[in-house]
């Protein structure tokens, strides 16, 4: 497989270093969208960044110029929002932002609890030490903790900046807990649910995102065509620790298609 992508009907596309820096599009993304639909595929917005809504990303792509809608959308939120449903939880304990919060509470699942089933985690960028104090709390009555995902940094263009990964390493720290589940990339279900939707096969689709442990290591658990993209966090020096080499490594979007 090269750039081109012959013969890829569907790309699930990270978004934070891959699509856009922050608030700034990286150079060539709209237009690479603009290939996609002149070529029949189709894209879809998958995000590990849990500290939006749905609503929220929604808004944000509409005004980076990218049209989309909520079914084009998929987040670690709505991975661990499965994982609760199947583990029978509705009271959390919530590190995470108001737009995580509603989607939780959207389903039913309290997220100020005061005798909680879980401490969850998410990228939280309105943090504060209020919560940081009691979520210890609870880990260290026994509570266990779920996280949205592992991501260390979110890049931005100043540099990465503190992520879930971060936020895990302060709690394992503090507490000496482990999360006992990791949702959102890298679990192969996040896309491969949406594959069988599409009534498509793996080798049909391709996974385009910046880094090698979540989006490029997906690419490979749900065997569908990883392109590396080095827009965001990954470099090539980064390559030569990687247990596997992406199927395809680019610069940026804007070379695809």
């Amino acid at each position: 497989m090269n750039h081109s992508l012959n013969g890829i009907k569907a790309v699930f596309l990270d978004l934070d270093g891959t699509i856009y820096l922050g608030n700034e599009l990286i150079d060539g993304a709209v237009e690479f969208l603009n290939r996609c639909d002149e070529r029949g595929v189709q894209r879809f917005f998958l995000s590990n960044n849990s500290s939006k809504s749905v609503t929220e990303y929604l808004a944000k792509l509409h005004g980076l110029g990218i049209p989309a809608e909520a079914n084009d959308v998929l987040l670690s939120t709505h991975d661990l929002l499965s994982w609760l449903g199947a583990e029978g939880v509705t009271e959390t304990y919530l590190v995470g932002t108001e737009g995580m919060r509603s989607m939780l509470e959207e389903v039913g699942v309290s997220t100020r609890s005061g005798e909680p089933q879980y401490v969850v985690l998410g990228y939280d960028t309105e943090i504060d030490y209020e919560k940081l104090a009691t979520a210890s709390i609870h880990l260290h009555n026994g509570i266990p903790l779920v996280a949205s995902h592992p991501d260390m940094v979110c890049p931005s263009p100043d540099g990465g900046l503190p992520d879930v990964g971060a936020y895990l390493a302060l709690f394992k720290a503090t507490t000496g807990v482990e999360p006992t589940h990791i949702c959102g990339k890298p679990n192969a279900g996040m896309i491969l649910h949406k594959i069988e939707e599409l009534g498509l096969q793996p080798s049909d689709c391709a996974m385009v995102g910046d880094r090698l442990y979540t989006d490029m290591e997906m690419a490979a658990q749900a065997d569908v065509v990883g392109v590396l993209v080095l827009s965001g966090e990954a470099t090539l020096d980064d390559l030569e620790a990687a247990p596997q080499t992406p199927d395809v490594i680019v610069d940026s979007v804007a070379n695809l298609f």
